[in-house]
């Protein structure tokens, strides 16, 4: 079975789009790591997509608090803010959608999908310090993940780690044979706010029985994104950082 893993949408469609028409005909299911909203200027949007679309999800930790789970005194102020505008935005259908979002991880056809660490959801893997933490307690061979908004990933094989690169800027993707005797942490990256200095949407394809993963990079019109950001009274940093990946 073949899978479009993505994560970290964040409210923005044009990056959306862009992944979709990209990857079109290249799988047969769609698997999210969670965030959907916070930070964009199009909330509803992206979760009716995601209601209508998506295999499996789950939760992330700005799906919480923008449907209230959450209190946002652990984001910093311009979250902060941009939770509070997403709150008032979305409709109560696509609020009760997002409170019913099971928590990571989850399994689907053998391999694992998180948002966070897999064993603590908002707790960050952004280093192979932090993944050798973790590789002794997966349950699965494969395990997706996001939060960190950095494409790429980590591998425990023979006693010894590795790292998995994303796509150099000249680059469209980078492919890899997964080794079954192994064990991933991979990071699908952002699709809504990449933060690896690179502002193309990220995302990844997997095919599960021939083990191919391919992480890849795809540019959308990040102007756009910004000008609606700004008409709709976000914070201005929101769409300013996007165009530099940060």
């Amino acid at each position: 079975m073949r899978y479009l893993l993505i994560s970290d949408l964040h409210g923005n469609y044009e990056a959306l789009e862009a992944v979709l028409l990209d990857s079109r005909g290249q799988y047969d299911h769609i698997v999210c790591c969670g965030d959907l909203v916070g930070y964009g200027p199009d909330p509803n949007r992206v979760v009716e997509w995601a209601r209508a679309n998506l295999l499996a999800v789950i939760r992330g930790n700005h799906d919480r608090a923008c449907c209230g789970l959450d209190d946002l005194e652990w984001f910093n102020p311009i979250a902060q803010e941009a939770s509070r505008w997403t709150i008032s935005r979305l409709t109560e259908e696509n609020l009760g959608w997002l409170r019913s979002l099971p928590r990571g991880p989850i399994r689907v056809n053998g391999f694992s999908v998180a948002h966070g660490s897999p064993l603590d959801e908002d707790e960050y893997i952004a280093s192979a310090a932090d993944a050798a933490n973790v590789f002794d307690y997966l349950e699965s061979g494969v395990t997706f993940f996001g939060h960190t908004h950095l494409q790429g990933g980590f591998v425990r094989i023979d006693g010894h780690r590795e790292i998995i690169t994303k796509p150099r800027r000249d680059e469209y993707a980078v492919r890899l044979r997964l080794d079954p005797d192994a064990v991933y942490l991979i990071n699908p990256g952002s699709i809504g706010q990449p933060r690896d200095a690179d502002p193309r949407a990220a995302y990844a394809l997997y095919d599960s029985d021939t083990r191919v993963l391919a992480l890849h990079r795809v540019p959308y019109d990040c102007e756009a994104v910004r000008r609606k950001i700004v008409a709709e009274g976000l914070p201005p940093a929101l769409g300013q950082r996007l165009g530099f990946g940060r």
